[in-house]
């Protein structure tokens, strides 16, 4: 059986990435759960994969959704979301969630100016529920 990804033809992901093997000083930003959000739309002439990535992080999309969709491995898509990052057309976050605040706490003032409370995340799940739902998956 293959595997997406493994199995890839060299040739083709070199000519992907133009030889690089290594993203650029910009592949800090990314890891598996960083959201992508494209700032632009694919243009004429633009590399296929390209034009892909920025359809489909229209909405946060993470970076190993991305990969999946692709079919391609982690480290080729990190090097082409450093291309799309450097030249402006998306946009890069990760995830972390603030801390909840306790109930009766004031929260603070959006920097704004609308006088509306500034959204909380809610908490992180419990890593032992996270590591339950892992084997579960694994085991199908």
């Amino acid at each position: 059986m293959s595997r997406p990804g493994r199995d890839e033809d060299p040739d083709r992901l070199y000519t992907l990435t133009g030889g690089r093997s290594r993203a650029g000083s910009a592949a800090a930003a990314f890891d598996l759960v960083t959201l992508v959000v494209s700032e632009s739309e694919p243009t004429a002439g633009m590399q296929s994969e390209h034009a892909t990535i920025l359809r489909l992080c229209q909405y946060p999309t993470a970076v190993v959704e991305i990969a999946a969709e692709l079919r391609l491995p982690i480290s080729i898509v990190k090097i082409l979301l450093c291309d799309l990052l450097d030249q402006g057309r998306i946009t890069a976050r990760h995830p972390r969630t603030a801390p909840a605040t306790p109930p009766g706490t004031r929260t603070a003032v959006a920097a704004t100016g609308t006088g509306g409370p500034v959204p909380h995340a809610a908490p992180l799940p419990d890593p032992h529920l996270l590591e339950q739902v892992l084997v579960g998956l694994r085991n199908l």
